[in-house]
């Protein structure tokens, strides 16, 4: 077998552990949006839209279920949403979001990755200010003009419409994710994708002697078990 096996199975080994951080981080949300709003999807449309997100990500059904029961029965840990922000290499901007049960260890782990990094943390805002929260909904089945009436008559205010072989493209407020998902269902759209998240205003290209930096400071933020999503404005080299 030789050397071929083992970079086989080192990938493979690699695929679990990103194929388990997806699940965990579904799971999370899934514990978290149901205990909240509750485990009847019908009832709560966050949990029912977040399931069909969690499920086109490939995540198993079974895993779906156990934290969705786990909130039903009271039965998981009681997490926390904690933002931090932080300036990365070449004055990059970082959000990172995180649920989590103990606070105390995961900032410590969190400004630990941008200490090893040589960067520090920020204060709340002073790294969100630079950042929008929006929410894309892409949906098929209806016509753009049909999609931008549906949602102006749900007072939905709409940022942007983009149409590309017959996929609808909306943008709006990060807030209104549910809103918009749910006024284009009723209408009859089939939505393809959703997602939300902080998107920057600017973007700012990194110097080769802070891209290897940076992309460590991404990995080692990624790999934390509390950290949900990173966001960041370092423009990617082609």
């Amino acid at each position: 077998m030789g050397r071929k096996f083992n970079v086989r199975k080192e990938a493979m080994q690699k695929t679990m552990i990103k194929k388990s951080k997806v699940y965990s981080k579904y799971g999370k949300e899934l514990y978290v949006c149901a205990k909240k709003g509750g485990t009847n999807p019908e009832a709560n449309l966050e949990l029912k839209h977040l399931i069909q997100r969690a499920k086109n990500d490939d995540v198993p059904v079974d895993v779906i279920n156990r934290n969705i029961k786990k909130a039903e029965e009271g039965t998981g840990e009681d997490y926390e949403p904690v933002r931090y922000e932080g300036f990365g290499p070449g004055g990059t901007g970082i959000i990172v979001d995180t649920l989590t049960d103990n606070v105390n260890r995961t900032v410590a782990e969190v400004r630990a990755c941008f200490t090893k990094a040589d960067c520090k943390l920020g204060v709340n805002g002073s790294v969100e200010h630079a950042y929008n929260h929006l929410s894309y909904v892409s949906v098929k089945g209806l016509d753009a003009e049909t999609v931008l009436e549906t949602l102006l008559m749900e007072d939905i205010d709409v940022n942007d419409i983009e149409e590309t072989d017959g996929v609808i493209e909306v943008e709006a407020d990060g807030y209104d994710l549910n809103k918009v998902q749910k006024a284009l269902e009723d209408a009859g759209a089939e939505v393809v994708d959703s997602e939300k998240g902080w998107y920057p205003m600017d973007y700012i290209p990194l110097q080769e002697s802070d891209q290897e930096t940076f992309d460590k400071l991404i990995d080692a933020l990624n790999d934390l078990e509390d950290v949900q999503d990173v966001y960041h404005n370092a423009k990617q080299n082609d």
